[in-house]
């Protein structure tokens, strides 16, 4: 009768012709990860370790053996330019980049309203180069305003910012590295000079952005310190660019 072949087949068969992709309880049978997968997975892992180990070595040797800020920049002496009475800027003849000498004209000012008006002329009080020009002929401007200002490229140095927590690391003669953003692979060699006697950072109601968690009406202070340039390697060095500083201890 149809289906008692079936039936009368040893039991050994019909278990035989179950699925081969089912396991015990006709659950699929786990997956095994490749040979070359998991020698993948081991070489990823160790690089990770590896590059781990070596920013912290790096961190470590950085933070023994140097004072380091990237809140920095190149800074010098300003010679202003400023206006000696309130009135129209006349004659203007600078512009950024030009060199000044001491007592140089380089404009005049004359004073607005009826009748003749007397005109004061506009003197550089050092020699350097035009760093910053605000003014043009014809501007009106109040007495005593900044029209120009002037660097002496020979008294070029750098300005870092130390947070007060490292800056006991730091000494007058101290050597240091610079790294100028402008001019990347290209370092230069300071002295440290002059640690100010006070923080570049203003007292405060409320704190500002640096702040300690722990202790939210307390502000980080960063204390300025002026680095000597003994070596640029023929860079150029401009006031107002970013550089980071290592001061060797």
């Amino acid at each position: 009768m149809p289906g008692t072949e079936l039936a009368e087949r040893p039991a050994t068969e019909v278990i035989d012709e179950a699925p081969a992709s089912l396991g015990s309880a006709g659950a699929p049978p786990k997956r095994r990860l490749k040979r070359s997968t998991k020698i993948v997975l081991a070489v990823v892992a160790l690089v990770s370790i590896v590059e781990l180990l070596a920013f912290s070595g790096t961190y470590f040797l950085y933070s023994s053996h140097y004072v380091s800020t990237d809140n920095a920049r190149v800074d010098g002496d300003q010679i202003a330019l400023n206006a000696p009475i309130a009135g129209s800027v006349t004659d203007w003849t600078v512009a950024e980049g030009d060199t000044v000498r001491k007592n140089q004209v380089v404009g005049s000012i004359t004073a607005t309203g009826g009748g003749a008006q007397p005109k004061r002329v506009v003197k550089s009080p050092g020699a350097g180069v035009i760093a910053v020009n605000t003014v043009v002929d014809g501007q009106y401007i109040s007495a005593g305003v900044t029209l120009a200002v002037a660097y002496d490229p020979s008294s070029i140095y750098i300005t870092a910012r130390v947070k007060e927590d490292d800056i006991a690391g730091v000494h007058v003669g101290q050597l240091a590295d610079i790294s100028v953003d402008a001019y990347p692979g290209r370092p230069v060699l300071g002295t440290v000079t002059e640690l100010q006697a006070a923080t570049a950072g203003q007292f405060a109601e409320w704190p500002g952005a640096d702040t300690d968690p722990t202790n939210p009406q307390k502000v980080d202070q960063y204390v300025p310190v002026r680095i000597a340039i003994t070596n640029a390697d023929g860079v150029r060095l401009l006031p107002g660019m970013n550089v980071d500083v290592h001061i060797e201890r």
